[in-house]
């Protein structure tokens, strides 16, 4: 499971920014506004949009930046339309009102430009005042998000001088120094992280240099809000390079940062190994096809993998709901999936044997398998999502101590890959991919027919014979299991 590094790269920029139709009206609109009511305010458009365009991708993300008037001001003489204010949120990194209003279908945001002191230490809540573009773009977290689009002269403006070719050659720096930048707001180095990631891009050396030192750590440890990091690495975790940010996290020293735990008891480079299995989990993911999971499946077969060195529940549950402070739901989930993958490990030989193995056999052990997966699952298409961590934890008995570590990673990927198959097309064979929806035959049907009001050991003994009977042959409905439990007892009884 070794892991690459990213390369620095030149990237193929557009020469000038080319507007939809739809981007033409709606500045079009802006500037009219700007003339109608002869207004001094220049109306550029700021950040992320201006980068994806430049790099030759579309976006709706329009924040337009306002050089002497307040967003919501100018929102009012744009139309008589209903304006959505979004309020001052420090929480949210919004420490001025931002106006929100939809022109010809799309979703704009307006603030004015500013500039910003830190004074107290422990804050990420700057001074906010007007600012000239120049003081906002240095403001801004990145070098390649400080750019600006000036609508009326149609023209990109870089007043770092470096966003351009930062973009160009795919690297990742911030406007100030970054040591100024991140303890301004420590926030920014998971940002780098994650822009470095969703581009495949670079951090630049003096910005590692800041975001690993111990002063930043502690920033970072006092500053941020668990839910602001977590919210970070969930967007990671559904980017399309998540090994990459992982890669960058545990390289920087805040692989423990982020994946908090109660007490450091873990052992020394098990930082390293979380990495590794999310490497191979993402490349076993790749050589299946990511087609085969929806989006929820992908993120937390990721997040499982991850945290496949430190599978305690405890643990896991820990990280997830108080480190990360993601959901209960998404912290059940992962557990879920790992208790079933550890069921799966059993079943893997007896499937990928058919041929020595009695088929009805086979045919119980998988159909109580992924039953008795039914209440940690919830769903049958879950159950390929607990096989591939199955397959990713399953030990390797080939010696493959003579080739090279990149043949060793080739041949191992191979390999779990057939493993996976093999088992995949041993259920679908048995027609027992859908065997968790199959309806199983209730405990108070039991109950009535026994005649008993609580469960004991002949309740157990007859919920164990009703599903082994049932799952011999999945067509049977629970009323024919109930129909031959009738029958077995009325037997019983006249053989008494």
């Amino acid at each position: 499971m070794s892991s690459s590094t990213t390369t620095a790269l030149c990237v193929q920029l557009k020469d000038e920014i080319e507007l939809t139709d739809n981007e033409k009206q709606i500045f079009d609109k802006l500037l009219r506004v700007v003339d109608h009511y002869n207004l001094q305010t220049q109306v550029r458009v700021a950040g992320g949009w201006v980068r994806d365009k430049l790099l030759g991708k579309e976006s709706n993300d329009i924040d337009i930046a306002l050089d002497d008037m307040m967003g919501e001001e100018f929102c009012q003489k744009v139309n008589e339309q209903k304006i959505g204010v979004v309020e001052s949120n420090p929480d949210k990194s919004k420490h001025l009102q931002t106006a929100r209003i939809e022109v010809l279908g799309v979703q704009v945001d307006f603030v004015n430009l500013r500039s910003e002191t830190y004074s107290e230490k422990n804050s990420r809540i700057p001074k906010v005042k007007f600012g000239s573009p120049e003081k906002d773009a240095y403001r801004r977290d990145l070098t390649i998000n400080s750019l600006f689009y000036n609508i009326k002269e149609k023209i990109v403006e870089d007043f770092t001088g470096r966003g351009i070719a930062d973009l160009k050659f795919g690297k990742i720096a911030t406007p100030l120094h970054p040591m100024e930048t991140f303890l301004d707001d420590p926030l920014r180095v998971f940002r780098a992280i994650r822009f470095a990631a969703r581009f495949g891009f670079v951090l630049d050396e003096g910005l590692e240099e800041a975001a690993a030192s111990d002063v930043v750590r502690d920033a970072i440890k006092n500053k941020i809000s668990r839910e602001r990091i977590g919210d970070e690495v969930n967007l990671m975790m559904c980017s399309n390079r998540p090994v990459q940010a992982m890669m960058d996290i545990c390289r920087l020293q805040l692989f423990w940062v982020v994946f908090a735990l109660p007490e450091h008891t873990v052992s020394e480079g098990c930082d390293r190994l979380c990495v590794e299995y999310v490497d191979a989990a993402w490349n076993l993911l790749e050589l299946i096809g990511c087609s085969s999971f929806d989006d929820a499946q992908r993120r937390l077969y990721l997040y499982s993998a991850l945290l496949l060195p430190i599978i305690e529940r405890g643990t896991v549950n820990y990280i997830i709901m108080e480190s990360l402070k993601r959901t209960k739901n998404d912290a059940q989930m992962v557990g879920r999936l790992h208790s079933a993958s550890e069921r799966f490990t059993s079943l893997i030989q007896l499937l990928t044997e058919l041929t020595n193995t009695a088929e009805a056999d086979c045919f119980y052990g998988i159909s109580r398998t992924l039953t008795r997966k039914k209440k940690d699952i919830e769903s049958s298409s879950w159950w390929r999502v607990a096989l591939m961590i199955s397959a990713l934890s399953d030990p390797i008995n080939f010696d493959l101590s003579e080739v090279s570590a990149d043949k060793h990673k080739q041949i191992e990927l191979s390999i779990r890959r057939t493993l996976f198959t093999a088992v995949e097309n041993a259920i679908v064979k048995l027609g027992l991919e859908n065997v968790c929806d199959i309806p199983l035959v209730g405990g108070k049907e039991i109950m009535a027919i026994l005649q008993i009001k609580e469960g004991g050991s002949i309740f157990g003994e007859w919920k164990q014979k009703l599903l082994e009977w049932q799952l011999a042959d999945p067509s049977r409905t629970p009323e024919q299991s109930l129909d031959w439990m009738r029958g077995f007892l009325s037997k019983c009884s006249e053989v008494e």
